[in-house]
């Protein structure tokens, strides 16, 4: 047994901060029963962190000792492993826009899997499942912009959308324009009258 998770501590030490490691992915490495039982005890020696069900992530040494890996890490790691798309919650990218100066308190990201709770270190990371059009072109301005009037809602919408034609450069501005058939028509005809039509 002490092999085993050996083995697997070697495996996860490979493995880029943040990445999320399921016990199904370690099958190779022994029964499920065996696996589990080596992640449990990891867990109890403080080696992993339990970042939700059946979910396992590898605490990042420093030399002030040990914490967990950063959110962004470990969402950017979930979705590129799990095949969905994740992205910053409406208020978050509010804020990053400088459309609203509250500071969202807790960690939420949209995502188009299924509606959960991560754990990452004491911090809890709620992903909620969305719709496609709140996770369309993620990474980038246009996107955030997005779901950052979606998060307003129809009635600051127009005054956001005011003060993004004056921050943002053209381009993004385009990006936004050429997404309108995906959004809700309230937001659509927004965005053709502050933008198209100014």
């Amino acid at each position: 047994m002490p092999r085993l998770t050996a083995r697997i501590l070697e495996q996860m030490t490979a493995l880029p901060e943040g990445a999320a490691v399921s016990a199904r992915a370690l099958l190779h490495l022994g029964t499920r029963a065996a696996v589990d039982q080596s992640l449990s005890r990891l867990v109890r020696r403080g080696k992993l962190l339990r970042a939700g069900r059946g979910l396992y992530v590898r605490p990042v040494a420093t030399r002030f000792g040990t914490r967990p890996p950063s959110v962004q890490h470990v969402v950017d790691a979930l979705a590129g492993s799990r095949g969905e798309v994740i992205v910053a919650h409406g208020a978050a990218a509010a804020n990053a826009l400088g459309l609203t100066t509250q500071v969202p308190v807790r960690a939420v990201y949209l995502t188009s899997g299924r509606s959960r709770d991560l754990q990452v270190g004491a911090q809890t990371v709620e992903l909620r499942h969305a719709p496609a059009w709140q996770l369309s072109m993620p990474g980038t301005a246009a996107g955030d912009a997005i779901r950052a009037l979606s998060w307003l809602g129809e009635a600051h919408a127009g005054e956001a959308l005011r003060t993004l034609r004056q921050r943002l450069p053209t381009s993004t501005l385009t990006e936004i324009v050429g997404a309108r058939a995906r959004l809700p028509t309230w937001l659509a005809e927004q965005v053709s009258q502050v933008i198209v039509n100014a």
